[in-house]
């Protein structure tokens, strides 16, 4: 494989993509820094295919990213390999507010080969090709330059030993029969709602222990307040205000605003500022959090219950036996909130009671339920049985 020298203008970079737009794959991986910013920095793109790599400068001075994006977003004749891409993902849809597509995800077919439910790329390279990964310069300092001959070799390692994993497992797939296990875990991951930011949906992320309403209704206004906030000044969340402070607060909203100088965790400084200004009309303009907002009033899922609890730990016993059976992770077989609802007793719109889930475990899963099936001890082995009066 031809590994190119770092990429630092456009015109390399076009023809680049040109020649790669007529491949059937591309590995990606990135390198940025997010420690100090809002958005992740992006830093270092990596690429390849079969034949080539290279290392792409984001940072370099007039570079036009437009060929590489129009490669990750528009071309669908070119599938794009990452491994736990997430976050390269997420860095792709805030430069063109588009995911990457077709996409495959090589920690995901993992799971499908029974791998392990969060295999690492190092364990995945040693796994598939007996080499073990250099990780000295994982923690680097991307953003500075310029960037050693080390980093470089670190990082388009990235690529190159994914280019050659990739049709490895895709064989695997194809003689295992499960390629179409993972349509739908890749249309998930794909899905740009994942790296969209609802301003209405960010309190959901901070803990706090109050089911009041109008506890609920400051914490919304507060946490879109805070999300803004950090957007604009782009700061990580907590350098504006920490997850506990805005809980606290939301609690035990101050009555005006020079008595934010008593909260704790925020400066003396802001009894006067714009920024608490700012807090506080938050504040004000809240109002208690809707009824078809409060959490726990999913009327699609229906309650658990005492017995229901008991019955959604022996399901996830059967999950535990036939997750090994078949040498698949679990939580690609099936999510502990599908089967807490099938113990409750709903039937329709269960991801494990369709297509090749329900044929897998989804099937025994509802025997299991409704009486038809039981757990025995032959041989010492835990196995599912029959009922006799089923038989």
């Amino acid at each position: 494989m031809k590994i190119h020298p770092p990429i630092e203008d456009s015109k390399s970079l076009a023809e680049l993509c040109a020649r790669l737009s007529t491949a059937d794959y591309v590995t990606v991986d990135t390198e940025f820094m997010r420690e100090n910013s809002y958005y992740p920095e992006l830093c270092l793109i990596q690429i390849a295919d079969d034949k080539e790599a290279a290392a792409i400068d984001p940072m370099a001075p007039g570079i036009d990213l437009k060929p590489l994006l129009d490669l990750m977003t528009e071309n669908e004749d070119v599938l794009k390999v990452f491994h736990a891409g997430g976050q390269d993902l997420e860095i792709v849809y805030n430069l063109t507010g588009k995911t990457p597509f077709p996409l495959f995800d090589t920690q995901i077919a993992a799971m499908a080969l029974g791998q392990g439910e969060q295999v690492g790329y190092s364990n995945l390279v040693d796994s598939y090709l007996g080499i073990t990964v250099d990780k000295g310069a994982r923690f680097t300092d991307w953003s500075r330059r310029p960037l050693d001959e080390r980093q470089i070799d670190y990082a388009i390692a990235d690529v190159t030993h994914l280019s050659t994993i990739f049709p490895k497992m895709l064989e695997k797939l194809r003689k295992t029969g499960r390629g179409l296990w993972l349509n739908e875990e890749m249309e998930r991951i794909g899905n740009p709602d994942n790296y969209r930011v609802d301003l209405d949906q960010v309190w959901q992320r901070i803990r706090i222990n109050s089911r009041k309403a109008e506890v609920l209704g400051r914490l919304k206004a507060l946490a879109r307040w805070r999300e803004v906030e950090a957007q604009g000044k782009d700061l990580p969340r907590g350098r504006i205000v920490k997850d506990e402070t805005l809980a606290d607060i939301a609690a035990n909203p101050p009555r005006k605003q020079s008595e934010l100088s008593k909260v704790r965790g925020l400066s003396a400084a802001w009894a006067g500022n714009d920024i608490g200004g700012r807090m506080m009309a938050a504040l004000e303009n809240s109002g208690p959090m809707p009824a078809d907002e409060m959490p726990g009033r999913d009327e699609r899922r229906p309650s658990v219950g005492k017995d229901g609890a008991l019955v959604a730990d022996l399901l996830k016993l059967l999950l535990k036996i036939r997750s090994k059976e078949i040498n698949v992770a679990s939580k690609l077989l099936a999510r502990t909130d599908d089967l807490e609802a099938l113990a409750a007793g709903q039937r329709d719109q269960l991801a494990i009671l369709e297509g090749w889930r329900f044929e897998q475990f989804g099937r025994d899963a509802l025997a299991l339920v409704e009486g038809r099936m039981a757990f025995a001890v032959k041989n010492g082995k835990l196995k599912m049985t029959r009922t006799e009066e089923n038989l």
